[in-house]
């Protein structure tokens, strides 16, 4: 924790949230299947305590996407690393990531998923980030907005470090660029 200027959101706000968001959820896609899909690394952790709180019938599978490579905004369009394995025709998907800040992630991986053919595409995020949207998109469920601030923890990372975190804090900028990471 010595690498975090300041906490934006304590475990027990994350905690309490997450309960909240499942209500959401529960309520929106009450007596259908869903599936649930994950944008890894960053949306583990908030997806493993998400999917706990839901009382649907759920899949889940994972896409890796990577925008960042170890910078602290993205760079350049993402690349989807690793697709999923679910048929998603016919089915409802609830698209989940950490953070929602340029929008270019969540909508690209969207717009892929809308070739695939699916009932209804739903997005949840943990964070988001309006300050830094690039392109015109929002969320359908938000765990809380935040400020244009580079945050780490509770799955997000710089250069793969801080994920571990419990909560959700501001990385100091002194540690936004070691010289030892590069």
């Amino acid at each position: 924790m010595d690498d975090i200027d300041k906490v934006l959101v304590s475990e027990t706000e994350i905690k309490n949230r997450i309960v909240e968001l499942g209500g959401e959820i529960n309520a929106y896609y009450q007596g259908e299947e869903v599936a649930v899909i994950a944008i890894i690394n960053g949306a583990i952790i908030f997806v493993a305590d998400l999917i706990r709180e839901l009382r649907i019938p759920l899949k889940l599978d994972c896409v890796r996407v990577s925008s960042y490579r170890n910078e602290t905004s993205p760079q350049g369009r993402p690349e989807v690393i690793d697709r999923i394995r679910l048929e998603l025709k016919g089915t409802h998907v609830l698209l989940i990531d950490d953070i929602l800040d340029t929008g270019n992630t969540l909508s690209e991986v969207v717009r892929l998923f809308e070739t695939l053919n699916p009932a209804s595409i739903k997005t949840c995020v943990l964070l988001d980030k309006k300050a830094r949207r690039s392109v015109e998109f929002e969320a359908d469920f938000v765990g809380f907005k935040i400020p244009d601030e580079f945050v780490v923890g509770y799955g997000l990372d710089f250069a793969e470090r801080y994920r571990h975190l419990p909560c959700i804090g501001v990385l100091r900028p002194e540690m936004q660029n070691p010289p030892e990471w590069n």
